[in-house]
């Protein structure tokens, strides 16, 4: 074939399309396949992220580097021993509430955050946490950060003994799906008291 030939040229530039053409279907295949992924893997964090960040592509490139970072984690399943333990600190915490729902709040924190450790997530900041926790538990992240929003304001003196019990009840749906063994009973409802009333502090 000529390369001089205008016939030849034509024939040559319209395969040089098609192919960048199935290239760029591939491309946008693959990037649809891996959104779909984020966003049935995370959940309402998939838009939370998204908001957040302001970008879609951006916010997919840290969703997926929070997976690669939890896959290399050696997390690890509570043994049966282990899982009644935690669950029975879970009750034991949760009927102080009444005499102390300031400190059954920072008990409940520390209760997570060791449960965390035992199953093999490590100890960095709360956002980390939050992060690598998204990516196993998405359905109990917003769990999470609303317990420890509440959690930051009672150390302020500004969070009623209602808040308190509403960081209680947060702290515990993350507390359950950590526990991954269904073993901790939903026990007496936490008391609550007037929504007014608010937790003194010294």
């Amino acid at each position: 074939m000529n390369a001089n030939d205008p016939q030849a040229i034509l024939v040559g530039a319209v395969l040089l399309l098609a192919v960048i053409g199935v290239v760029i279907l591939v491309v946008r295949a693959r990037r649809k396949a891996q959104s779909d992924h984020l966003q049935k893997r995370f959940g309402p964090e998939y838009s939370r992220v998204v908001k957040t960040v302001g970008d879609r592509d951006k916010a997919e490139a840290e969703l997926s580097a929070r997976e690669a970072r939890v896959e290399r984690l050696k997390l690890v399943p509570l043994s049966q021993t282990e899982a009644s333990r935690f669950a029975q600190e879970w009750t034991l915490l949760q009927s102080n509430f009444v005499d102390n729902p300031t400190g059954v709040v920072g008990e409940a924190d520390r209760l997570v955050r060791e449960l965390m450790t035992k199953r093999g997530y490590p100890m960095g900041d709360f956002e980390r946490r939050a992060a690598d926790i998204s990516v196993h538990h998405p359905a109990v992240v917003d769990n999470y950060r609303a317990a420890q929003a509440i959690a930051l304001r009672a150390s302020r003196g500004e969070a009623s003994t209602e808040d308190l019990r509403k960081a209680v009840v947060h702290y515990r749906a993350l507390f359950e799906d950590l526990l991954e063994a269904g073993s901790v009973s939903e026990g007496p409802p936490i008391e609550a008291v007037p929504r007014e009333k608010v937790v003194e502090h010294t």
